[in-house]
């Protein structure tokens, strides 16, 4: 017997709000019961879990312990700088002079998340 990831819990303190930066990074729909003022949203990314955002009273205070790594269909740093136009916050730059590497990002929450190369960066570096 195994388990299966049903999704992956996200508490915030708006939870549409969240859940619409996330649904911009992925593409995902939004559930169609939610809208503002929801208290539980869901992100259904076409690829990869149900992101579920759950509106909690406590603000976030430490570094996270889990987080989500992004793979970008194209280029990781044109990914970076579309996901600091949706909102995302600069945290680290681990990229290497050779192209490996990854960013660290936060969301508007101040949730870390990392884009990492894309398969055509790598492909591009193997050639």
């Amino acid at each position: 017997m195994v388990s299966v990831v049903q999704n992956v819990a996200i508490d915030c303190a708006d939870a549409y709000e969240l859940a619409r930066f996330w649904s911009g990074v992925t593409g995902g729909p939004l559930d169609p019961g939610d809208g503002p003022g929801s208290r539980e949203v869901q992100v259904t990314p076409e690829q990869g879990p149900v992101l579920y955002f759950n509106q909690v009273p406590e603000p976030k205070t430490v570094k996270n312990r889990l987080h989500l790594c992004l793979r970008p269909e194209g280029s990781r740093d044109r990914e970076v700088d579309r996901l600091l136009g949706l909102g995302a916050a600069f945290v680290a730059d681990h990229r290497d002079p050779d192209g490996a590497g990854w960013v660290v990002l936060a969301d508007p929450e101040g949730n870390e998340f990392c884009v990492l190369r894309s398969e055509s960066d790598r492909a591009a570096a193997d050639s």
